[in-house]
């Protein structure tokens, strides 16, 4: 028999001014679950999150947590009423264990804030670590965590990885971090238009199980009306098919890299000078930035010392790195918005720059969605020089039709990032400046963003803490470690983290080459041959893979009955491990087939 789940909710029904906001809720959180809560912007997570951290009463149903549980929360909103960070995260041990006060400072140390910090002067970021430290000092018996990767560089968020994976608590997370939820869930809560399902099924497999749940439905609706059944379709399947890793994409994207790759080798090979001589004579606009030798110090802090780089139309450029190491310093350097110390940046000609303004700025609270993104004007929108009825436009972005009189105020933190979205990208540009866009956006906003970023046809600089994000869209990455290390390197995040140990280079060598040294050419790698038994498993793994997917499916279909257990509970198990073990050999194809694609692009290249 199974033992009874810490925390659940039966039959909850809430309502926000009139309206049902959810209906017939059951869900429950059992002893190590790792689960993640996820759902369209505005489908309610955070108020469902509160309803089962009992900080919500529901209209009608029952909460239940199992007697002695201890319960910690991350709010997406925090508010620090005590003196200082370590006296706010101090509440979160309990009254026997304010003698472990180690355990406070460790957890600062490693989300990098001082615990003598004054609330008071906090930012809103700095607040959401402080929260965050109070609920992993706790460690509960189940913690509830409300994007907790929003304002976390990459190495925090590596950190919080490992936290979790060792925690022996239950776990309910919203994240928009796709690549977070992949490595930290193991079940999947999903609340759609009030309902919510339950998967034994972390966040790696979710858009399969959801497509399977979809279909099943739309089957269901088979003799409703016509137009019915393809709104539903629009509104309930439209961003899910973004989400499926299509193997075509990622092909595409390694084929810009190793482009990328090969004329950045030729460029050094060949020198700067000769090189430089014969773009003068190319197509206008083909050359975007040029940086040389830059320096940039403010008092003892070292942003960078004598860093190059070259990029041309259609490179798709991310900088990363800790908080505070100088990405956005580096990025205003090379758009020639701040001078460097030392060195040249040339900008190409005829460059129309567009910007992401994480403050919404540009909107006006006032304005309907219609109204801002036609300016008042008419009923059209001229896209990058072609015009499109607002409409047509706002249902690219997730708006329905009927949102269009809708004012700014009125729609939430993801939906105005869409709209400003949906207006920046009308714009004619041929370089897209993105600082950390993917911050406060949900997971729907952020497969939408990658769609369009993926078919922008001009430059692309964006500062990310996004791996999934990176991995699917830059040809480089320029890391900014910081004391003055800035190594640019081919490919995306996963290729950075293969490449980064092997460099020689570290921090105290950066700072102590000389300003004037001319970039060296790494020599090229020795071309790879692909043996007869590697060509084999490369025309085998397509098919292998076809057929995990296949059964991955049925399990998961077999699982997703909620009956199972009670009729069969050997045979429920046996689906579960074995469904897991078929995820994880899934997982090894991908990775082979991507592995082996890129040695044959290699092979066969001229």
């Amino acid at each position: 028999m199974a033992p009874p789940p810490l925390l659940s909710l039966r039959d909850v029904r809430l309502t926000f001014g009139g309206k049902p906001l959810f209906e017939g809720v059951t869900a429950w959180i059992g002893r190590g679950d790792k689960t993640c809560l996820v759902g369209r912007n505005g489908s309610g997570k955070s108020t469902l999150l509160k309803v089962l951290a009992g900080e919500i009463l529901p209209d009608s149903g029952e909460r239940f947590v199992q007697p002695g549980t201890r319960i910690a929360v991350l709010p997406q909103d925090p508010v620090i009423g005590a003196a200082t960070v370590a006296a706010y995260v101090a509440e979160g041990l309990a009254a026997d264990e304010h003698d472990q006060m180690f355990r406070v400072e460790t957890v600062l140390d490693a989300l990098k804030i001082g615990g003598d910090r004054e609330s008071a002067t906090l930012s809103g970021g700095e607040a959401r670590r402080a929260a965050l430290a109070r609920a992993l000092v706790a460690e509960p018996d189940v913690l509830l965590l409300d994007e907790p990767t929003n304002h976390l560089d990459l190495p925090t968020i590596l950190w919080l990885e490992q936290w979790l994976a060792a925690y022996g608590g239950a776990m309910v997370v919203i994240s928009h971090d796709r690549r977070f939820l992949e490595t930290v869930s193991k079940q999947t809560l999903w609340l759609e238009r009030g309902v919510v399902r339950r998967a034994e099924v972390g966040f790696a497999r979710f858009t399969d199980w959801q497509e399977e749940v979809l279909a099943a439905e739309e089957a269901s609706l088979a003799r409703m009306d016509n137009r019915l059944r393809q709104e539903l379709h629009w509104m309930a399947r439209g961003v899910t098919a973004r989400r499926k890793r299509n193997m075509g994409r990622l092909r595409a994207v390694h084929a810009l890299r190793a482009e990328r790759g090969e004329r950045k080798s030729a460029f050094l090979a060949a020198g700067r000078q000769a090189q430089l001589a014969a773009e003068s004579g190319e197509v206008s606009g083909r050359l975007v930035i040029e940086a040389e030798g830059l320096c940039k110090r403010f008092g003892e802090r070292v942003i960078c010392e004598n860093f190059s780089t070259r990029i041309l139309r259609g490179d798709r450029v991310g900088l990363i790195g800790p908080n505070g190491a100088g990405k956005s310093t580096l990025l205003k350097m090379l758009i020639g918005a701040l001078p460097p110390d030392q060195g040249t940046v040339r900008l190409g000609t005829n460059l129309e720059i567009a910007a992401f303004d994480q403050h919404r700025t540009i909107l006006d609270p006032e304005r309907s969605v219609w109204d801002t993104l036609t300016d008042g004007r008419g009923d059209e929108v001229w896209v990058r020089g072609q015009p499109r009825h607002v409409v047509g436009y706002m249902k690219d972005f997730l708006f329905t039709e009927a949102q269009a009189r809708t004012p700014v105020r009125a729609l939430s933190g993801g939906e105005r990032n869409r709209l400003l979205l949906a207006k920046l990208l009308a714009k004619p540009s041929n370089l897209l400046i993105l600082d950390e866009p993917t911050n406060d956006l949900d997971i729907d906003t952020l497969d939408l963003l990658e769609e369009v970023l993926a078919e922008y046809d001009g430059t692309l600089l964006l500062v990310s803490h996004d791996r999934d994000f990176l991995d699917r869209l830059v040809t480089s990455v320029i890391a900014v470690e910081g004391q003055g290390d800035v190594t640019e390197y081919d490919g995306g995040f996963t290729d950075y983290l293969r490449q980064r140990p092997a460099r020689p280079e570290t921090a105290a060598k950066a700072a102590a080459k000389p300003a004037s040294a001319p970039a060296v050419a790494k020599p090229a790698p020795a071309r790879t041959r692909m043996s007869y038994n590697e060509t084999r498993e490369l025309d085998r793994l397509p098919g292998q893979i076809a057929d995990l997917e296949i059964e991955i499916a049925r399990l998961e279909s077999e699982v997703s009955d909620p009956g199972l257990y009670a009729r069969d509970a050997t045979r429920f198990n046996a689906a579960v491990a074995r469904a897991e073990v078929a995820r994880a050999e899934l997982a090894t194809a991908e990775d082979r087939w991507l592995e082996l694609e890129a040695k044959r692009e290699q092979a066969t290249a001229k």
